[in-house]
């Protein structure tokens, strides 16, 4: 879903983002001076309420896993003020300008299991939560059969 776009407007890159919690009507892309490999491309700035720019995320180059090997941009947007941090891609070229678009961050679920060589287990090497406890009839069985669960207090 885009929810924005940047533009280059006399030599800067600026643009908006707004949701219908989220409402950044000046924002601004400043150039990373850095020669390291792990350096975002862009800082996004936003304008505050004092009239000053204040970075507010940062963009790195990213490369689609599809087969068309389209570069983009991806990042986030983060400030005390939001709940959450803002997931977002830039898709297009200083050019013709950027669309924004977002993406929900997906919880990770830590009962998945472990993929190892094509085979699925978990994370202790057995397939879901282990070996069932539980007989044919519902009755105790494997290693707490015999287990008396009569314990006085």
């Amino acid at each position: 879903m885009n929810i924005g776009e940047f533009k280059v407007v006399n030599g800067r890159t600026l643009g908006w983002i707004a949701t219908r919690d989220i409402d950044l009507p000046q924002l601004g892309l400043r150039p990373v001076e850095s020669q390291h490999e792990r350096a975002p491309l862009f800082e996004i700035l936003a304008l505050n309420v004092g009239n000053r720019w204040v970075q507010i995320g940062a963009l790195w180059e990213a490369v689609a896993r599809n087969s068309t090997g389209e570069t983009f941009l991806q990042g986030s947007i983060d400030d005390p003020s939001l709940a959450d941090p803002l997931s977002i891609a830039l898709f297009g070229n200083e050019e013709d300008g950027f669309r924004v678009a977002w993406r929900r961050q997906q919880p990770r679920d830590v009962f998945a299991p472990v993929i190892r060589g094509g085979e699925r287990q978990s994370a202790s090497g057995q397939g879901g939560f282990g070996e069932s406890t539980a007989g044919p009839g519902g009755e105790m069985a494997g290693a707490g059969a015999g287990f008396d669960d009569d314990i006085a207090f």
